[in-house]
């Protein structure tokens, strides 16, 4: 039996019921595909069932407003997808008259959409078989066949999609994408792999060579930046606040708290002096307090990010305008919602 057959035959036995492999629809598969870059299937459920809940055709997404689409996303990270899946809704909606792009190379076109996402649902709606290749395929594939390549490198990327192009089942595809996804999440897992039980234990390079460890490579390029977050969160006499819209970086067109962003840790007298602050304020009549002293900082993939929430208790202003229950139904940042919700709990 050779590598394909028996991952569909493990797959097919040990598959988990997803509520996605129960269709074929090429938006639902899309989806869950955008919803499942860098988030794990057990936090991405509830938001795939929301957005299938709120937006069950392509053009129920197309139509509605982006700070539904971002509110409703909110938490899961990485916005740039929400607001992607958005634009590619809409695209869809006005240059194919609803219909879903349906080969790989139309597919591909769509914003957000990249190789894997664009084999997946090629290959699982339309049957065209152009392999998947993933973090879970790149380490099943490392491992069986000993390639030390690093897979976050030219060659290697193109090495590992060559070498799943070879394999894939042309009868299949779309099953066997689903079965080499599915067994390097839940059999050939990054750390204590199943192998006494994986079917494959009998010709896996890696297990022979006692290296499963040291499979797949990957080369580290990335570097980590601090950055210190200072929010002003206005309390007026009138209780009202003031909430901005991002216009760059990360979290385009979230909402947050007036930001001081500074190199280095600030204290308060460092706050009331800076220039931000002043322009923001005209009284002098202000209390400002520290929220909390602790910083543990909020990860992302490429930076780190230390907050500090100011409380600012002043006059009253036109330029403080947004009630507390408005931002409830504005999308922000995980790190001011969970800000928010411990500052409600006080």
């Amino acid at each position: 039996m050779n590598f394909s057959k028996q991952l569909i035959y493990w797959y097919l036995i040990n598959k988990r019921d997803l509520p996605w492999r129960t269709t074929d629809n090429p938006y639902y598969i899309w989806l869950s595909e955008i919803i499942l870059q860098q988030t794990r299937v057990d936090q991405g459920m509830a938001y795939y069932f929301k957005f299938v809940e709120n937006f069950p055709t392509i053009k129920d997404l197309a139509d509605a407003q982006e700070e539904h689409v971002l509110k409703l996303w909110q938490g899961l990270g990485y916005y740039s997808r929400a607001r992607y899946l958005h634009f590619s809704a809409k695209y869809i909606v006005n240059e194919h008259n609803c219909i879903f792009p349906s080969s790989y190379n139309t597919i591909l076109k769509l914003k957000g959409v990249g190789d894997y996402t664009a084999s997946a649902i090629a290959s699982i709606c339309f049957n065209e078989p152009t392999a998947v290749v993933d973090g879970n395929v790149y380490r099943v594939l490392s491992r069986y066949f000993g390639i030390f390549t690093p897979i976050n490198s030219t060659n290697g990327i193109k090495e590992f999609k060559k070498l799943a192009q070879q394999l894939i089942d042309v009868k299949k595809p779309g099953i066997h994408n689903q079965a080499v996804m599915e067994f390097g999440a839940r059999m050939c897992k990054p750390q204590n792999p199943d192998c006494n039980n994986c079917p494959l234990n009998d010709s896996c390079f890696a297990l022979s060579k006692n290296s499963i460890k040291e499979l797949p490579v990957k080369v580290k390029k990335l570097k980590i930046k601090n950055r210190y977050f200072n929010y002003l969160v206005i309390h007026s006499k009138s209780n009202t606040t003031k909430m901005v819209k991002r216009e760059k970086g990360i979290w385009l067109n979230l909402y947050e708290f007036p930001l001081i962003e500074t190199s280095e840790p600030i204290d308060k007298n460092q706050l009331i002096k800076h220039e931000i602050f002043n322009d923001l304020f005209d009284s002098k009549e202000l209390n400002v307090k520290l929220f909390t002293r602790e910083e543990k900082p909020h990860k992302l993939s490429h930076q780190h990010i230390f907050t500090k929430f100011w409380i600012v208790k002043t006059r009253d202003s036109k330029n403080f305008n947004n009630s507390w229950d408005d931002i409830e139904k504005l999308p922000v940042p995980a790190l001011i919602d969970n800000f928010l919700t411990q500052y409600k709990s006080n």
